[in-house]
């Protein structure tokens, strides 16, 4: 794999569906220009790959076009009452911020120490 370093301040870390120790770290790094994907089974990185920044966007696209597809379809609004007094906006539902879910816990991420150098297996 090269050199382990801490995961830098920029990214987060997330759960794999299978547990087993298994996570997949995502972090930026805007002196390289890539985003790095990174699977690790425990202290133990498997595998990574570097996709350059200018690939972000279409990447968004996809993850996008994925959630749009699992999401269920949003129910509809009704329709809002004549007049503007207190009558009119009785049993109207409240207009509320929309919740932000958390994707990871990288606390504590910045002050890791680094992770020892394994040697790259070889494949013939």
């Amino acid at each position: 794999m090269g050199e382990v370093r801490p995961m830098p301040s920029f990214g987060d870390l997330y759960g794999d569906l299978r547990g087993e120790d298994r996570t997949m770290r995502v972090s930026y790094h805007p002196d390289r220009g890539a985003v790095v994907l990174s699977l690790w089974s425990g202290t133990v990185c498997r595998g990574s790959f570097r996709m350059p920044a200018d690939d972000v966007g279409r990447f968004l696209t996809l993850l996008t076009e994925i959630q749009r597809s699992i999401a269920p379809p949003a129910a509809p609004q009704p329709t809002r009452p004549a007049g503007d007094g207190p009558a009119a906006v009785a049993g109207w539902p409240v207009a509320t911020a929309p919740s932000v879910d958390k994707t990871g816990d990288i606390s504590g991420t910045t002050h890791r120490t680094v992770l020892p150098i394994l040697p790259t297996p070889r494949v013939a």
